[in-house]
C-alpha cells in the first residue's frame, strides 16, 4: 500500500518507518525543510532505540521517503496518516491548529477517494473538525471527491516503540464506515498475524480510549506516589507495600514504581487535556485534577529532601545527577523531573554537575542559557560526581543500576545519595558506607 504521513516528529516517523518494514510504500512529509534534508542523509531528530537502522535501510531500499511537498507524497496515495504535534494551550486544552492545518491540506490535494487518519492524540470530537476542512477544501475546488476521516490512536512507550508498533497489543480503530474499517484492517494485517489485534469502534471511542489510557497509567504512578509520601511518614518502606499490592493480580506490577514524578509528551499533556475536556462539557475530573496536583508536587520531593539535608542556602555546594530524560531509552526532557530539580538547586545557590547516557545534547538545547552557567555537562557518571557534596538518581538508566560505590567515594566531598527512582538497595548503600535517602524510604 501507499501512504503517506505528514509530520515526522516521534509519532510520525516511527510510524512511517514500520509500515515500510511491513512493505508498505511510504512517504514522509514535514514542513521543516532542514529535517528533511537531515533525514534523507540519516540523520534522526530523536533517539528511539532500534529505529535508525530500520529507517536508513527502508529509505536504501526505496520504500521510506521523505519531502516537504504534500502535493508530491498524495500521488497515488490514498491513506494520508495525521501524526503532527497537539501541545498544550494556556487552559491545558490540546492546540488543534496543527492538525486542522494539515487536514486542509490534505483537502487541497486529494484527487480520489482518501482514508485521512488521525494518528496525533486529539481529543474527542477532532474527527468532526477534520472532516469538516477536508469539506470546506474540497467545496472550494468544487470537487465531489469521497473520504472517511479515522481515529487510530498511537500507543507507543518512548524507548521501546518500534517493539510497541512492530508488535503490539491492540491496535484500536475508530471509523464510521465499512470501507474505511476494511482498508484499515489490510493495512494493519501484517501486525496480526499471531492473532487479530484489531478493535474497531466509533471514532469518538477511539479518540477517548487514547485519553483514558494514558489517563489511567497516569492517575496509577501518582497513587504510588501517595502511597510512598505517607510510608515515608510512618516509618514503612514502600518498596514491601509495592511487592504486596503488586502480587494482586488485579493490581500488578506495572506503573506503582514510586519516583519522583512522570513527564514526557504524552502523559502530562493528555491528563490536562482530558481534564479540559471534562470541565468544557460541564463535569469536574475530581480524581484527574488529583493525579496532576500530586504529580506536580512529587516533582519537587528530590529538591525538598536535598534542602532538607543541607539547608536553604547551597551556596558552595554542590551535587551530581544521573539522569536527565524523562525516562530511560530517550533524549526526551519534555516535563522531566531533573528540569524542576536543577531549577530548586540552583535557586537555593547551588552548582550541579549533570550526565545523561542520551540527552546531553538536548538538555543543552532545552536548559535555559543562565542555568548553564552553574551546570557543568559531564563527560561520564563518574566525573559528574567530582567534589559532589551528594548523587541525585533522576532517571534509572541500565548504567546506573550497579555502581562503582568505592570510586564514588573517592570523587564524592559527602558521601549521600538521593534516589529518585529506589533503583538501590538501602542496606548495600549504608554497607559501602553511604547516606541513603530514597522515594518512601526514610528508614532511618
Amino acid at each position: 500500500m501507499k501512504l503517506t504521513i505528514i509530520g515526522t516528529g516521534y509519532v510520525g516517523l516511527v510510524t512511517g518507518a514500520c509500515f515500510s518494514e511491513m512493505g508498505s510504500h511510504v512517504t514522509c512529509v514535514d514542513i521543516d525543510k532542514e529535517k528533511i534534508d537531515n533525514l534523507k542523509k540519516g540523520i534522526l531528530p530523536i533517539y528511539e532505540p532500534g529505529l535508525e537502522s530500520i529507517v536508513l535501510n527502508n529509505y536504501k531500499e526505496g520504500t521510506l521517503n521523505f519531502t516537504t511537498s504534500l502535493a508530491q507524497a498524495a500521488k497515488d496515495c490514498n491513506v494520508f496518516f495525521i501524526a503532527v504535534g497537539t501541545p498544550p494551550g494556556q487552559d491545558g486544552s490540546a492546540d488543534l491548529q496543527y492538525v486542522l492545518q494539515v487536514a486542509r491540506q490534505i483537502g487541497s490535494v486529494i484527487e480520489d477517494y482518501a482514508v485521512i487518519v488521525d494518528k496525533s492524540t486529539v481529543p474527542v470530537g477532532t474527527a468532526d473538525k477534520v472532516r469538516a476542512q477536508v469539506s470546506k477544501e474540497l467545496e472550494a475546488r468544487g470537487a465531489a471527491i469521497e473520504f472517511d476521516v479515522v481515529s487510530n490512536p498511537e500507543f507507543l512507550k518512548e524507548g521501546a516503540a518500534v517493539n510497541d508498533f512492530l508488535k503490539p497489543d491492540r491496535i484500536i480503530v475508530g471509523a464510521d464506515s465499512d470501507r474505511a474499517a476494511k482498508l484499515m484492517r489490510r493495512l494493519y494485517a501484517p501486525f496480526s498475524r499471531n492473532r487479530d489485534k484489531m478493535l474497531f469502534m466509533n471514532v469518538k471511542d477511539a479518540e477517548m480510549t487514547k485519553y483514558a489510557a494514558n489517563s489511567m497509567l497516569a492517575t496509577k504512578i501518582s497513587f504510588m506516589n501517595e502511597i510512598a509520601n505517607l510510608c515515608e511518614r510512618l516509618g514503612v518502606d514502600v518498596e514491601n507495600v509495592r511487592k504486596g499490592i503488586g502480587s494482586d493480580s488485579r493490581i500488578g506490577y506495572s506503573f506503582i514504581y514510586p519516583g519522583c514524578g512522570y513527564g514526557g509528551s504524552c502523559f502530562p499533556k493528555d491528563v490536562k487535556a482530558l481534564v479540559k475536556t471534562g470541565k468544557d462539557a460541564g463535569f469536574v475530573p475530581t480524581l484527574l485534577d488529583a493525579v496532576e496536583e500530586r504529580n506536580n508536587l512529587q516533582k519537587q520531593v528530590l529538591g525538598n529532601k536535598v534542602i532538607n539535608r543541607f539547608g536553604q542556602d547551597l551556596t558552595g555546594r554542590t551535587f551530581g545527577i544521573w539522569g536527565l530524560a524523562f525516562k530511560p531509552g530517550t533524549d526526551d526532557m519534555r516535563e522531566a523531573s531533573s528540569r524542576v530539580l536543577i531549577k530548586a538547586l540552583l535557586d537555593a545557590g547551588a552548582r550541579v554537575n549533570v550526565y545523561d547516557p542520551v540527552a546531553m545534547d538536548q538538555a543543552r538545547k532545552e536548559i535555559p542559557a543562565q542555568e548553564q552557567e552553574k551546570i557543568c555537562f559531564a563527560q561520564d557518571q563518574y566525573s559528574a560526581l567530582d567534589s559532589a557534596d551528594a548523587c541525585i538518581l533522576v532517571t534509572e538508566w541500565k548504567a546506573f543500576r550497579q555502581p562503582d560505590f568505592k570510586k564514588m567515594a573517592s570523587l564524592m566531598k559527602e558521601w549521600v545519595i538521593f534516589d529518585g527512582r529506589n533503583q538501590y538497595d538501602p542496606d548495600e548503600i549504608k554497607e559501602a558506607g553511604f547516606e541513603y535517602h530514597g522515594i518512601g524510604r526514610e528508614l532511618g
